[in-house]
């Protein structure tokens, strides 16, 4: 199992306004080492056209932690594929082997694309992904130098000098038909939102058909995303659950995921044009409470700009809800809390480890 966290560049969620700078430099070093710290294996570093640089932010961060990976979400288009690979390999040169990831994110938001004056429609940007990733992959693995001559990139005699030492885990996320068909093609790692586990097992299959129809036959693994809410018992539990979706919507939906100056605007922007967004609000629509403890109504307080979905109870309980999952082929799960500081060090104190220990035993078993 790998166990992903997600990174802010200041303090705040749905349920704490953000606080001090954009970049607040001490508070984001003390937010990776408090992962690390957790047992967290990576952190998700986001993108928004008013965000940090993920690239730098994960540089500095490689340099004061040890152990952490950096999962650094990155949008095609904006720089060559050919460039990308070598700052790709460059910071994992500097970083240690097996600590960067790309999480290649097509854009969910028109709206936050044109920010960037990025135009395209949808079907274009996954066009486009498709054959930057094959590029990007072309200049990290080709022993020769190489011409491409395609609809978005055109290069002659491409090589580098500077190739990562082990292969660089190229993550991928979306959830339409699109998003299955250039990520089943391309991904380590197909990225989903926290949904129903029926719902989940249908993603999963729609993934892997399309990696088996790429002519793939090592299928993608595939990460889930959620809030957990955790307590001591069950009641406490739900008491926690129902005071963050109180504060959810006193702040009227909270901004979503993001924290850049955009935040409120982008995350109602990308309800609107994001599939993943449409689909937890339709499964809020079903009920708030599913399977085991996959609870809807922050998902739908908070318009679904990101991944909103809680799973609410002890420890206990939440280890055996995402167990669910695993048994479905889940690989990864990103986790996040609504208390920051506070929640990471709880994962990794009271649910990791429950996890961990469970997937080692069977593992062992078998």
């Amino acid at each position: 199992m790998e166990f992903i966290g997600q990174l802010s560049t200041r303090h705040g969620s749905e349920i704490h306004p953000p606080s001090g700078p954009l970049l607040d430099v001490g508070f984001v070093r003390r937010f990776a080492a408090a992962h690390e710290e957790a047992g967290f294996d990576r952190v998700l570093i986001g993108h928004s056209a008013s965000s940090p640089d993920g690239m730098q932010v994960a540089a500095a961060l490689a340099a004061s932690t040890e152990r952490l990976g950096f999962l650094i979400a990155h949008r095609p288009g904006f720089v060559a594929p050919t460039l990308a690979a070598r700052s790709f390999a460059t910071l994992d040169a500097f970083a240690g082997p097996g600590r960067v990831a790309v999480h290649t994110i097509s854009g969910g938001s028109d709206a936050d694309q044109a920010r960037d004056g990025d135009h395209l429609d949808k079907e274009g940007r996954y066009r486009r992904t498709d054959e930057y990733l094959e590029v990007l992959r072309r200049t990290w693995e080709a022993g020769e130098p190489f011409d491409h001559h395609g609809e978005f990139y055109d290069v002659d005699d491409a090589q580098t000098d500077v190739r990562p030492e082990q292969p660089i885990p190229v993550f991928f996320g979306g959830s339409s038909e699109s998003a299955y068909r250039v990520g089943g093609k391309h991904a380590d790692v197909f990225a989903l939102w926290g949904e129903p586990l029926a719902e989940t097992a249908e993603q999963i299959a729609s993934v892997h058909a399309a990696a088996r129809a790429a002519g793939r036959s090592d299928l993608p693994g595939i990460s889930v995303s959620f809030r957990p809410i955790l307590g001591a018992t069950e009641e406490q539990a739900w008491d926690r659950a129902h005071d963050v979706l109180d504060r959810i919507v006193a702040a009227g939906g909270g901004g979503g995921s993001f924290t850049g100056r955009s935040a409120h605007r982008q995350g109602h922007e990308t309800t609107r044009t994001n599939v993943g967004s449409q689909r937890l609000m339709a499964a809020a629509e079903r009920g708030e409470l599913h399977d085991r403890c996959l609870w809807t109504p922050t998902a739908a307080a908070s318009g679904a700009a990101g991944n909103s979905t809680a799973l609410v109870g002890t420890p206990e309980t939440v280890a055996a809800a995402l167990l669910d999952y695993v048994d479905l082929g889940v690989t990864t799960f990103l986790l996040r809390g609504y208390d920051p500081f506070d929640d990471v060090a709880a994962y990794g104190r009271d649910l990791l480890p429950l996890v961990r220990s469970e997937v080692a035993s069977r593992g062992s078993a078998a």
